[in-house]
């Protein structure tokens, strides 16, 4: 490494947690979800189609773990659980909305690129 580069382990440890966060879907689909309001949890699940509960409890208590989601438990019977989007989330949800507008915009793109590369490749072979 090299001494005093803008690119040293302590600059970037910060850039790959939040990576590793955000870097599944489960994750930014459900910070997408959660900035319409508070959800339950049964809610967030249909609104995921294909999030099994246990991948849905993992990555709700992921983004709990990290400052992004709040979990408010209502003394009912049964008890309400809410999950909504904590100061923290709300400040995630424009980078995360921004690159879902990017990734719209630009994915045919990304496919005739795709579509391009597998011609030369497989004419190479």
């Amino acid at each position: 490494m090299i001494p005093g580069h803008p690119h040293t382990t302590d600059s970037c440890r910060p850039v790959s947690e939040i990576l590793a966060r955000v870097g599944d879907k489960w994750s930014v689909l459900v910070v997408v979800q959660l900035g319409c309001g508070r959800m339950r949890f049964s809610e967030l699940r249909r609104a995921l189609a294909g999030i099994s509960q246990k991948m849905l409890t993992t990555t709700l208590r992921g983004l709990e773990r990290d400052g992004f989601v709040t979990r408010t438990v209502h003394p009912t019977v049964p008890p309400k659980v809410e999950y909504a989007l904590t100061e923290l989330g709300f400040d995630l949800l424009g980078p995360v909305k921004a690159l879902g507008d990017w990734a719209a915009a630009n994915g045919p793109r990304m496919d005739a690129a795709r579509a391009r590369f597998d011609a030369v490749q497989a004419g190479a072979g």
